[in-house]
């Protein structure tokens, strides 16, 4: 593999409000993971005397401002929340901004790092194909309507209006790969997030860096229908790599068989134009978290570094 692919992982971190991602991303970050924050930016390219905010304020009006020249976020929100067309001037103006900011953060980061990307609306933003791993942080809604009330001091209504305004759990369970349950105390949670980084995180980054595969199972097991889910979220994340080098990416295989009992390893078949063009790709795939493992005339073979998801992606010309 080429040297150039470093040994850098992005990891998604996400959940609803109040369910507990700081105890996560304290946990991930106290290990050296390098935290980009997503609430942290969107603050940040909006401060006083920033492009940002003057654009905000000549958009919007200087009534958005406070007494000390500071974004009002309330008189803000009355402003660019009231119709379609306010919101898409409002997103025109801050998301390139904190786009930006989000990618000088992330170039910045150790050539061996962990990026603990701290994005409340992940799932909602359709970002998910773009990390390694999206790690999703879960309570119920009763629990966390709780912990904003009693804990936060937020009134009732608002968090409730809250939480149902946000992803449901079956669209987060959709895109994670890590899943923690914060039904119980903080220590429990740092100790899933604990297991998680040793277990899941550590190795994948070391095997993207050595451009090794990992061992992937061999017995059958009964049929599972979350093979279908992952199916799907492999099929996100190859598109992500891929993007116009594949003509179509589509789960294959036994585990792509409703009711059918097979080895539990998904089977991804990506058309490309040639075997040149399956060439071309090997290092977006291999820095992507699928490294090569074998090649013949009519296909190259390439399997995942994560052997929390053991996938193997056919990447195969379009007349084979």
């Amino acid at each position: 593999m080429s040297d150039t692919l470093g040994s850098v992982i992005r990891v998604g971190l996400t959940g609803g409000i109040g369910a507990g991602k700081s105890t996560v991303a304290k946990t991930f970050i106290e290990r050296g993971a390098y935290h980009v924050d997503a609430d942290r930016i969107a603050r940040e390219v909006v401060e006083p005397g920033t492009p940002g905010l003057a654009q905000l304020a000549e958009a919007f009006g200087p009534e958005i401002l406070d007494a000390d020249g500071a974004l009002d976020r309330a008189a803000l929100a009355a402003r660019a929340f009231v119709d379609d067309e306010s919101r898409t001037l409002l997103n025109s103006i801050t998301h390139p901004l904190i786009g930006a900011r989000t990618q000088e953060l992330t170039d910045a980061a150790p050539a061996d790092a962990v990026i603990l990307h701290d994005v409340p609306l992940l799932v909602e933003g359709h970002m998910a194909p773009f990390y390694h791993l999206v790690a999703v942080v879960h309570a119920d809604a009763d629990i966390r309507l709780d912990r904003l009330v009693n804990l936060r001091g937020m009134d009732a209504d608002d968090a409730r209006s809250r939480i149902a305004a946000q992803a449901t759990d079956d669209q987060r369970r959709a895109v994670a790969d890590l899943w923690f349950d914060n039904s119980g105390t903080p220590d429990q949670l740092a100790a899933q997030a604990v297991a998680a980084w040793e277990e899941r995180l550590i190795p994948l980054r070391d095997n993207i860096a050595s451009g090794t595969a990992a061992t992937l199972p061999t017995d059958a097991v009964a049929y599972d229908p979350e093979w279908a889910i992952l199916g799907q979220r492999v099929v996100g994340r190859l598109w992500a790599l891929l993007g116009a080098n594949a003509s179509a990416v589509t789960h294959v295989g036994p585990t792509a068989v409703v009711g059918q009992s097979a080895v539990p390893v998904i089977d991804i078949e990506a058309t490309v134009a040639d075997l040149a063009a399956a060439d071309s790709v090997a290092d977006a795939l291999a820095a992507g978290g699928f490294p090569r493992a074998a090649s013949s005339d009519d296909e190259r073979l390439h399997v995942s570094a994560d052997a929390g998801r053991p996938v193997r992606v056919h990447v195969r010309p379009a007349a084979h």
